[in-house]
């Protein structure tokens, strides 16, 4: 169907022999894996990846909560947090200086992806409730491109990164010995993107991270929402010069300079 969000998408189920999780992938070329934010794997995460794919790389999308495809609602959203919040072991979310068991996955997703693809490594972008899985991710050598995209964990400390102190020495070190760097991207109106988080990843990575800075007007109006999803929700597609749609072209050649598309 056109109007299948899903459409052109390839499935399967990766198995890390601790858990199995479905993955859509959509292109040619270097992997990136695209980690989707709340409440699922849902059209405008699917249709960054179509970026992705347009620009030469190949998109992984694991879905990792939620239903593929579902549109976002905001009953849908505050189920999908309660039950990841409360109940899922997967994540954690309240604890600073710990990451989610499911990097685990995300690291041996990475690894098969680039003995597929080739290239010269592996992207990764993780999103709101994921967006600090990118950076823990970096203890696997194939990931040599996280972009983190409004950050929002830990909920509890406002200045915490989600990652344990050994992740951040890895991603530190192998950013000075391989010359490699991260992107951060938030509006700056986001409470849960705080300036004390963006001023710890400033304070930790110097001039390996750039940190990329939207306005209200920069997203897309008529959401239900305040701004926060730069990548998806609030993407301003409708203007292509907008601050938004910058920040996402500057994602785009992030990744293509990096894995080598």
């Amino acid at each position: 169907m056109a109007d299948d969000p899903l459409a052109g998408f390839e499935r399967f189920e990766f198995d890390d022999g601790r858990w199995r999780r479905e993955v859509f992938r959509i292109g040619a070329g270097p992997a990136v894996i695209v980690i989707h934010e709340v409440p699922g794997l849902h059209p405008g995460v699917l249709a960054f990846a179509r970026d992705l794919a347009a620009a030469g790389l190949t998109a992984f999308c694991p879905s990792l909560f939620g239903k593929p495809g579902k549109t976002v609602t905001r009953g849908y959203a505050i189920g999908e947090i309660f039950k990841n919040i409360c109940v899922r072991r997967e994540f954690s979310v309240w604890k600073d200086g710990r990451s989610s068991p499911i990097v685990d996955w995300l690291r041996a997703l990475a690894r098969q992806v680039h003995a597929e693809c080739g290239g010269k490594g592996v992207g990764a972008v993780g999103m709101c409730f994921t967006g600090g899985f990118a950076l823990a991710m970096m203890t696997e050598p194939s990931v040599v491109a996280p972009v983190l995209s409004q950050p929002s964990l830990p909920l509890n400390n406002g200045k915490g990164l989600d990652c344990s102190a050994s992740e951040l020495a890895c991603a530190k070190r192998r950013f000075k010995d391989e010359d490699l760097s991260l992107l951060a991207l938030r509006f700056t109106s986001d409470r849960l993107v705080p300036n004390a988080r963006v001023e710890r990843l400033r304070a930790e990575f110097g001039d390996k991270v750039e940190v990329v800075e939207l306005t209200d007007e920069d997203a897309a109006p008529g959401m239900p929402m305040a701004p926060h999803s730069v990548l998806t929700l609030h993407l301003h597609r409708s203007v292509p010069d907008s601050g938004s749609m910058k920040a996402r072209d500057k994602v785009i050649a992030f990744f293509q300079a990096r894995v080598g598309a």
